[in-house]
């Protein structure tokens, strides 16, 4: 199967209409159609329920939707590390949130670069759950990403899980308070990863979250390292003993084969054993 119907394909599995798709993909509605009819005639399915108003995918679109991303996003990986792999001076691009590395990022840089299969590190940073999409595409060779995450495609390895805290106001009602309960913040257990989710979205990065916090906006649920790392006038943080931790960890392809990746998620999990047995101790 060629990559140029796959692309095609993807188009209009995801804008679910031949018209917007065509325009995305810079050509006219009818040759798309025609490429959609002979491509479902190659494999012998159904991909799309048509109609004259809507389209929709088969299952077997939708199976197919998943796995061409896959390839598609494979294709250009490769590309992309050949290009860098061509040139003279090679380095390791690692991804992480900015604020979203436990503390571990400049500890981790700074033991790797000691390492025999060190080389240089460019650190990217990203919005949330973007790392994994970067990984896939081959401009990132490993990440700091927090878990959940996407692992169609990678290895990964746990670095570190941490209890949360909430941030209030310091005016909030519940400030006065030792710890909280997740029944204190109207949560159930399995609702964390929504609420928290929705945090993110409403507050996009940290010091943007903390201000709306101050202001009386949300109450998020964070990993303790904010709370020593990000002091703030206005928050107080308060821990959350029956909250599900907030487990970090470390990413990369599944089929890398670069000995700097291997050896930075060697040194990687190494750090995080020295974080945890110093804090044990």
């Amino acid at each position: 199967m060629e990559s140029r119907p796959l692309r095609y394909f993807v188009a209009v599995a995801e804008e679910l209409n031949f018209t917007r798709a065509a325009g995305r993909l810079g050509i006219s509605a009818p040759p798309l159609s025609r490429a959609i009819r002979q491509l479902e005639k190659d494999m012998g399915v159904v991909l799309f329920e048509r109609s004259t108003h809507t389209v929709a995918l088969t299952p077997a679109g939708a199976v197919l939707l998943a796995e061409a991303r896959i390839a598609l996003d494979a294709l250009q990986a490769a590309e992309r590390r050949a290009q860098r792999a061509a040139t003279p001076e090679p380095k390791l691009i690692l991804t992480v949130k900015a604020d979203g590395d436990a503390g571990l990022l400049e500890p981790i840089l700074a033991r790797f670069a000691s390492d025999p299969a060190a080389v240089p590190v460019a650190v990217r940073l990203c919005g949330w759950h973007e790392q994994p999409r970067l990984l896939r595409r081959g401009e990132a060779d490993a990440a700091l990403v927090h878990e959940p995450f996407d692992r169609s495609g990678l290895d990964s390895e746990t670095l570190i899980a941490e209890p949360r805290v909430a941030a209030l106001a310091a005016t909030h009602a519940l400030a006065a308070r030792d710890h909280l309960a997740l029944a204190d913040l109207g949560l159930r257990p399995d609702e964390v990863n929504r609420f928290i989710e929705k945090s993110r979205s409403e507050g996009g990065d940290l010091a943007q979250l903390l201000t709306l916090v101050a202001l009386g906006g949300p109450t998020p649920l964070l990993p303790a390292s904010v709370a020593g790392r990000y002091p703030r006038p206005g928050v107080v943080y308060r821990s959350v003993p029956d909250a599900p931790p907030s487990v970090l960890a470390i990413a990369w392809p599944q089929q890398s084969r670069s000995t700097a990746t291997a050896a930075l998620v060697r040194v990687s999990a190494s750090v995080a054993d020295t974080v945890r047995e110093s804090k044990a101790s």
